[in-house]
């Protein structure tokens, strides 16, 4: 499942119609427990059930896209500048929520971030591209640790 950039939730359907939008056939008899997993992993979510997805602020947007992608119970969600646009505290959400995934539920998350610290910090594998290439590999730790990384990326940023 993805949660592509810019969001792209459905801005006239409330916040659970978008989650309905997001099941699988293959998995509605779990539907009812798949949609208690994403209000508790964004309960922001839960208090804003009937609101349409346009009405939500760019976090709780940001949230809605992610869990619209759970519901269909992926082995692997692709998620593609979940950080853009948003707010420190809204990020430090999404990337503990992105890393309670992965850690209880052993989902393969592909992230695709330009937040270097935030992303590295989360990451088991990272991957430095510029202009499309490749230009380092290595544990997230090894990476943060890295001075060429530091030096290009994290250095002058807020940790």
């Amino acid at each position: 499942a993805q949660s592509p950039e810019g969001r792209r939730i459905f801005p006239r359907m409330t916040v659970m119609e978008n989650l309905q939008m997001g099941a699988s056939l293959d998995n509605l008899k779990h539907y009812d427990e798949d949609v208690e997993k994403v209000f508790t992993l964004f309960p922001r979510l839960k208090e804003r059930i009937g609101q349409r997805g346009g009405t939500l602020s760019g976090g709780e947007q940001q949230m809605l896209s992610i869990g619209r992608a759970l519901m269909a119970r992926p082995k692997l969600l692709l998620l593609d500048e979940p950080s853009l646009g948003l707010a420190p505290l809204i990020v430090k959400q999404i990337f503990d929520a992105i890393r309670e995934l992965n850690k209880t539920q052993g989902l393969t998350v592909f992230l695709v971030e330009q937040n270097a610290f935030g992303a590295l910090k989360l990451a088991d594998r990272g991957y430095v591209m510029v202009n499309g290439n490749v230009t380092m590999s290595g544990s997230g730790k090894e990476l943060l640790a890295n001075p060429e990384v530091r030096a290009a990326y994290l250095e002058g940023g807020h940790h």
